[in-house]
Order: structure tokens, then C-alpha cells, then sequence
């Protein structure tokens, strides 16, 4: 008989020739400033728990006493069984943290945005998209069927020209980002864009997946941060500086009731856990309540971008908790990476075909030492010279 799986093998050839092969990396400890990476004590600087949340007692034993009272799964889709009093507790709190008139929990941020995205428009409308906006936005535009443009990463002035080239030939338009891009920590140009929004008559949909917990005076994101009050959409996620699982959608009561009606990926799946619904809630109490997490957070990514400076360590200009080490070449990039793990320390490598140039992608924590920063770029900076 014909095997009919024999490309798998051609592909992974391709693949590791390329040098795109990952492996998933196995850790048996609790999420926090350190953890242990195959049986190795190591320093963490891979993780999106920035307010260092997912290891916080009281998340801990909000999600064991839900479990205790509700059981470990909600059992069904939100409109059939899978409706707890946990997930409206949630979705009020998510509302109040973002100053919107609703909110809607998913399953995970994916979800929301591909639920969300391909409800809002369709064959008869237009998507505006960054060119570097996360893969749940790109696959929920193409799940749409709307025309999908993309616009250069995060400029203004080429979102404008689109917008003039193509707005007037379509129904509806959406124009959809990341606040903050999760492989460089850039942010979008958001003012702008609200602006020309107006202009153009468009709907604007923002992904706050890394800036919810970590923006803003009472960490609502980066929409809060730089003063938006005009109608828009925001999405995000449970699972970074909340320390949770889970995504959630904000915005008018009207564009939460029409989700309900009409996302595929909110209405056939299973509701979110009583754990991780009940870990949300807790977190996002501790984000509005307890700003010195932010303070911490913030005072520890200046001094890792002070101490790489002063070691000449180059990295891609940031405004976020997200720091990329500038590499280049794909092969060195792992070779430091191995040698940091060597070190004690799991800092991830990033490649092609997830960006265009390899990097190293830093993300300090709240609970960080500032003698944990700076083993950090000490270890870095023998990698690199080790690696020459």
C-alpha cells in the first residue's frame, strides 16, 4: 500500500534544514521568577506572567475553591449548560476594569478573536490589518472572507493610503491591531488610528493580549493608557498578566449581545473551567487594587534595558515589558540560547518563520530581584561573546 503520510517526513526535513524545528520544553514547577526546565533550576525570563500572577496564592485558592463548589469543567457550551454565575462575576469585572458597558468570556483570546473577527464582517466588507499583528487576528480575518489588506507595521501614514485606496468600494470596514506586538514590544500608533477611523467611517478592533494587567493607570491596557473614550473593540486575554486561561472581548452592550448571537467560537464550544474563570476573577481584583505590581514590574524593565545598554547588548526599540535581543542570524541566536540554559537561564530564541530576523525575546516579571536582572545580562553577555 501507498503511504499516504510519507510528505510528513519530506516536511520535517524541510523544517529542520530551515532551522524552524521546536520542541515543547518540560517544567515541573510553579509558574514564578524561577523555574525548573528539564530537571534544571533556572532563572525565568520566557514568561508572559508579568505581574507574576499564575503562582499568586489567592489565585491558587480561588480556583480550588471553585472547583470545589462547581466541579473541574462547566460542562457545556454557554447557551446550553456551560453557563455559571462565576463567568457573568467575570465578565462584570472585565467591564468595570476596561470602562466598557460589557464584556464576553471565551475560551481563550484565539478564540475571541476569531469569533469576534469573522462575525463582524464579511464577503461585502473590508479588513485593515498590521502586518505584524498576532495570528489570531490574521486567521480570523481570513475565517471572515472580507477583502483583507494589510497596512506597514504599526505606520499611520500607509493605513491612511489604504484606506483612501480601497474604503469607499466596501460595506464595512474593520481596521484590526495589536496594542502591543508581542515579538518586538512595540506599541501601535492607537490615536491615529482612532483618527482615521473616523474619517473613514471604520470600526476598530485591538488585540490588549499583552497590555491588560500592564497599562494604564488602573492596568485596564493600553487604550486606557493613552486616553481613548471613543467606541471601539477590545480583546484580549486571561493568560498573561492575569495568570489565568481565557480570552475576553469588551466594548458596547449592543456588540457583546450580537456576539453571543453570532460567534461561532464563543457559541459551540465549552464554557471556560470554574478554576480558571475564578482564577480571572481574583486577578483582576489584585490588577486594580495592588498598582505596586505595575510600579515593580515597570522599574524592573528599565533596569534590564539599562544594564543590556551598558553592556552594549543591542536590542529592538520597546515600549512594553517585551524585550528583543537583536541577533540576526538564526543559527547563532540558538547557539546563544543554548548557552544561557547552560548558564541557568530559559530565554527563548525566536526565528523565521514566526519573525522576519531571529531574536531573543526577554520578558521580565513583577517578581524579579534586581540580582536576578542582572545575572541575566551578565550570563547574556558571555553567551554572545562565547557564540562570536
Amino acid at each position: 500500500m501507498t503511504d499516504v503520510y510519507e510528505w510528513l517526513d519530506r516536511a520535517m526535513q524541510t523544517i529542520h534544514q530551515a532551522n524552524w524545528y521546536r520542541s515543547t520544553k518540560v517544567i515541573t514547577s510553579r509558574a514564578g521568577s524561577t523555574a525548573t526546565v528539564a530537571g534544571q533550576e533556572m532563572l525565568m525570563f520566557a514568561s508572559n506572567n508579568y505581574l507574576g500572577l499564575a503562582g499568586d496564592r489567592r489565585l491558587i485558592d480561588a480556583a480550588i475553591e471553585a472547583t470545589q463548589k462547581y466541579g473541574t469543567g462547566s460542562t457545556g457550551s454557554r447557551l446550553v449548560s456551560g453557563h455559571l454565575d462565576l463567568h457573568e462575576e467575570l465578565e462584570y469585572s472585565i467591564a468595570q476594569l476596561k470602562q466598557t458597558e460589557a464584556a464576553l468570556v471565551f475560551s481563550s483570546g484565539y478564540l475571541a478573536n476569531l469569533g469576534s473577527i469573522a462575525s463582524l464582517v464579511g464577503t461585502r466588507d473590508l479588513i485593515l490589518s498590521d502586518a505584524y499583528n498576532h495570528a489570531c487576528l490574521k486567521h480570523g480575518a481570513v475565517l471572515s472572507e472580507a477583502k483583507v489588506v494589510e497596512f506597514a507595521h504599526a505606520s499611520s501614514d500607509d493605513l491612511a493610503a489604504k484606506l483612501q485606496q480601497h474604503r469607499h468600494q466596501y460595506r464595512r470596514c474593520l481596521i484590526a491591531t495589536d496594542t502591543v506586538f508581542s515579538m518586538d514590544g512595540d506599541l501601535c500608533p492607537l490615536r491615529e488610528i482612532m483618527a482615521l477611523a473616523d474619517v473613514h467611517d471604520c470600526m476598530v478592533l485591538v488585540d490588549e493580549a499583552h497590555g491588560t494587567g500592564v497599562f494604564g493607570a488602573s492596568g485596564a491596557g493600553v487604550v486606557s493608557a493613552v486616553g481613548i473614550d471613543r467606541p471601539l473593540i477590545q480583546v484580549g486575554t486571561l493568560s498573561k498578566a492575569l495568570g489565568s486561561l481565557g480570552g475576553y472581548v469588551a466594548g458596547s452592550a449592543k456588540l457583546i449581545d450580537f456576539l453571543r448571537n453570532r460567534a461561532s467560537s464563543w457559541i459551540y464550544t465549552t464554557g471556560l473551567s470554574p478554576a480558571d474563570t475564578a482564577a480571572a476573577v481574583a486577578a483582576v481584583s489584585i490588577v486594580q487594587s495592588e498598582p505596586q505590581r505595575r510600579d515593580r514590574l515597570w522599574q524592573n524593565v528599565e533596569n534590564l534595558r539599562q544594564a543590556l545598554a551598558l553592556s552594549s547588548i543591542d536590542t529592538f526599540p520597546t515600549a512594553s515589558p517585551i524585550v528583543a535581543v537583536k541577533v540576526g542570524d538564526t543559527s547563532k541566536t540558538l547557539s546563544i540560547v543554548r548557552s544561557l540554559q547552560s548558564q541557568g537561564i530559559f530565554a527563548p530564541a525566536i526565528r523565521p518563520p514566526t519573525v522576519p530576523t531571529a531574536r531573543i525575546r526577554l520578558t521580565p516579571i513583577a517578581t524579579h530581584t534586581d540580582a536576578q536582572i542582572q545575572t541575566l545580562v551578565t550570563c547574556l553577555k558571555n553567551a554572545i561573546l562565547d557564540c562570536k
